[in-house]
C-alpha cells in the first residue's frame, strides 16, 4: 500500500487577514483553518498530514498537536520569504523523516491554509482519480502529477509524487510554489468546480463570506 499524505501550507503571517491565516476561523465557533484543513485532508482520503509552519509557530502548533490522528509539524524559518519555501520544507521533510511503523510517503497532496471551501470531496475526487489510474503500487505513486481545477483554471489540492519532490523544491522561488514545474510538464487536471469555487481568502470579510 503506498502512503499518500497530505501537506499543508500554513506558515504565512495573514498580513491583509490581521492575524496568521492557520489561527483565523470562520465563525467564532467555527474550527481555527489549519485544523479544518487538516481534517478535509484526512476525511478526503490521505493517509496522514504533515502541516508547514512559520509566523506564530508556537501557536499554530499548540493548535495542531490537539488534532490527533497521524498529523505532524515542520516548521519553516524562511517563511516570510513565500509559500516556496514553505513547500520546499514540506517536501524535504517527506523526504528525510522516517515514521516507525509507516511505509515511506510516496506522494504529497499539497494545499494550502486558505482555502476554506475545499472540503474532503475535492480531496477524495483527485485521491480516487489517481488511485484509478495508480492503483496502491508505491512505483506508480511515485511518478504521478497532477492538480485539481475549477472550472477549467488549475488550483489546489496538487498531487505531487516522490519522483518529481527533488525538481518542484528547486523550482519553488518566492510565492510560486510549483506553478513553474507544473507549466513545464505534463500532469492531469481533476475538474472540482461543481464542488468547490477553490478560491483563497486574503481578509476578513472574503473568510466570512465563504464560511
Amino acid at each position: 500500500m503506498a502512503h499518500v499524505r497530505g501537506l499543508l501550507l500554513a506558515a504565512g503571517a495573514g498580513r491583509r487577514m490581521g492575524a496568521p491565516k492557520a489561527l483565523v476561523r470562520t465563525a467564532v465557533d467555527a474550527p481555527t483553518l489549519v485544523e479544518r484543513g487538516i481534517t478535509e485532508l484526512l476525511d478526503g482520503g490521505c493517509d496522514g498530514v504533515t502541516v508547514v509552519i512559520g509566523a506564530a509557530a508556537s501557536e499554530v502548533h499548540a493548535i495542531v498537536a490537539t488534532v490527533g490522528r497521524d498529523v505532524d509539524v515542520v516548521d519553516c524559518t524562511d517563511w516570510a520569504v513565500g509559500m516556496g519555501a514553505s513547500l520546499r520544507a514540506g517536501l524535504t521533510s517527506l523526504a528525510t523523516t522516517t515514521r516507525e511503523g509507516s511505509a515511506p510517503v510516496e506522494a504529497a497532496l499539497v494545499t494550502l491554509v486558505d482555502l476554506p471551501d475545499v472540503g474532503a470531496d475535492v480531496v477524495h475526487r483527485v485521491l480516487t482519480s489517481f488511485r484509478a489510474d495508480a492503483g496502491q503500487y508505491p512505483a506508480h505513486w511515485r511518478r504521478q502529477l497532477g492538480r485539481a481545477a475549477y472550472a477549467g483554471v488549475p488550483g489546489h489540492p496538487a498531487l505531487i509524487g516522490r519522483n518529481h519532490w527533488v525538481p518542484v523544491a528547486a523550482t519553488a522561488v518566492g510565492d510560486r510554489g510549483a506553478r513553474d514545474y507544473y507549466r513545464a510538464h505534463v500532469h492531469h487536471l481533476i475538474e472540482c468546480g461543481d464542488l468547490a469555487t477553490g478560491s483563497d481568502v486574503d481578509t476578513p470579510g472574503e473568510l466570512t463570506s465563504r464560511g
